[in-house]
């Protein structure tokens, strides 16, 4: 495999798309470093949520100065309260600079990196490879994290589970700034009747010819 020097690859898309999956599985396939817009956020309405701040602005920008990424992967962000607030905080234009600024600094930092979440493509328009992952109908998706979470012994109804996940997508293409919309560059790809492993094949495809045209045969 080539010796990537910079390289970004940027994956964008709703909840429950099956994008984090993929993020994860391509960091490693290519050795490259991956950053989650959604890890960040949540890390950031947890914190919130703590310390009850009087200013929110001040505590982030702290926080983020000195922010371990590898520390907070291993902590559960994925709780109902967190969920719900992580979304609220993201319509605040503030609280998307504060984490914006980070976001530039860690690229800038490590050069080749896998940038997941919904509006990264914006962020970072000059990404070598853009993508942009559905799962639809929402039903599958629903279904999908459904069985997530009932291995993890969490016992939600489906109908839930769809309900959360079409209030999430409804807020994510409606807010003021950088709502959820596919970039005009970016390959689209629905999940829906796909495997991990078809999914990965597909991004890999476009992958391989970006770093052909960059870093030769």
């Amino acid at each position: 495999m080539k010796k990537i020097k910079k390289f970004l690859i940027a994956i964008d898309g709703p909840s429950a798309s099956g994008k984090s999956t993929a993020a994860k599985k391509i960091a490693k396939k290519y050795n490259m470093f991956i950053l989650q817009s959604g890890l960040l956020f949540r890390y950031a309405a947890k914190m919130i949520l703590e310390k009850k701040p009087k200013n929110k602005t001040i505590l982030l920008n702290k926080v983020f100065k000195t922010i371990n990424l590898k520390k907070i992967e291993k902590i559960n962000l994925h709780t109902p309260e967190i969920s719900k607030f992580s979304a609220v905080i993201a319509k605040e234009l503030k609280v998307r600079l504060i984490i914006k600024k980070f976001q530039k600094k860690y690229v800038n930092l490590k050069k080749k990196v896998v940038l997941e979440g919904r509006d990264q493509a914006k962020i970072f328009p000059k990404s070598e490879v853009k993508f942009f992952i559905v799962c639809s109908p929402l039903s599958i998706a629903a279904k999908r994290r459904w069985l997530q979470l009932k291995k993890k012994k969490k016992k939600i109804p489906l109908r839930q589970v769809l309900k959360d996940l079409k209030r999430r997508d409804y807020m994510d293409k409606n807010r003021k700034y950088s709502k959820l919309e596919r970039h005009r560059e970016s390959v689209y790809i629905n999940t829906a009747k796909l495997n991990i492993k078809s999914v990965i094949d597909k991004m890999s495809k476009t992958i391989d010819k970006k770093l052909n045209e960059k870093y030769g045969d």
